[in-house]
């Protein structure tokens, strides 16, 4: 390992070196109760009112719908709704694809091994969890097996998400990972084509970086990821 890698390595917070810990096997998802499969048909027979409402919400109200919504099968599978959680007024906002085991265990996202690492980037750039930063993700349950959610379930949760960047208003947002990023850009371009730039979300500037889960057992990646997080410093000195 050359000595610049090693100082990017020290100033995320990587030496030593961490491995990824193997989570135990989901369970196989139940089928899903008629209660939520009519929940869930009534809810797309009326997506526009439910939307409208959606987008009138405070903060409270907002959660308190997430922690109740059955509109797609995810919430029969995990074992609770993981919202968000850091400074409603943030500048900066990180989104993710969903929350994992830990994460739905805890019900905070990015926690274990991806949220020390993150923790770690976010330091490396004088930011810190819950100081003039929010997290949150794509969708707000697990999927099963800690699979990539669908386009449906990205979809059912996308109103959510839309509102909390509508409350937060953050200077800018960083997609952390390929499903974040290609759904925030209603995108298909890979990851590789999606960093290195600004992009637009409605207004606000939106970078695209790599996900801890996958710096973890992406090594190489690491010191692309720290490109992007002093491009994004970089960004938001440039706008003070």
């Amino acid at each position: 390992m050359n000595t610049r890698r090693k100082v990017i390595l020290r100033e995320l917070g990587l030496t030593p070196l961490w491995r990824l810990r193997q989570n135990a096997a989901a369970l196989d998802s139940p089928p899903e109760t008629t209660d939520a499969a009519i929940t869930r048909q009534h809810a797309s027979e009326q997506p526009g009112k439910q939307n409208s409402e959606i987008g009138q919400m405070d903060w409270t109200q907002l959660a308190s719908t997430v922690a109740g919504c059955t509109a797609c099968a995810l919430r029969q599978t995990c074992t609770q709704t993981v919202f968000g959680v850091g400074d409603q007024n943030a500048d900066w906002l990180y989104i993710g694809e969903g929350p994992g085991a830990r994460e739905d265990a805890l019900g905070e996202p990015f926690v274990g091994q991806a949220g020390k690492l993150l923790d770690n980037m976010l330091a490396a750039i004088q930011l810190k969890r819950g100081q003039n930063v929010y997290i949150t993700n794509i969708v707000k349950c697990r999927p099963p097996n800690n699979r990539n959610p669908s386009d449906d379930e990205a979809r059912q949760c996308a109103p959510y998400l839309t509102r909390q960047i509508e409350l937060i208003r953050p200077k800018l947002i960083v997609a952390l990972g390929k499903v974040a990023a290609q759904n925030l850009l209603n995108s298909n371009d890979s990851i590789a084509n999606l960093r290195g730039k600004i992009h637009d979300y409605s207004g606000i500037p939106l970078i695209v970086t790599y996900h801890p889960a996958y710096l973890l057992r992406a090594l190489p990646e690491k010191a692309k990821a720290w490109k992007d997080l002093c491009m994004a410093r970089n960004f938001m000195e440039s706008q003070s």
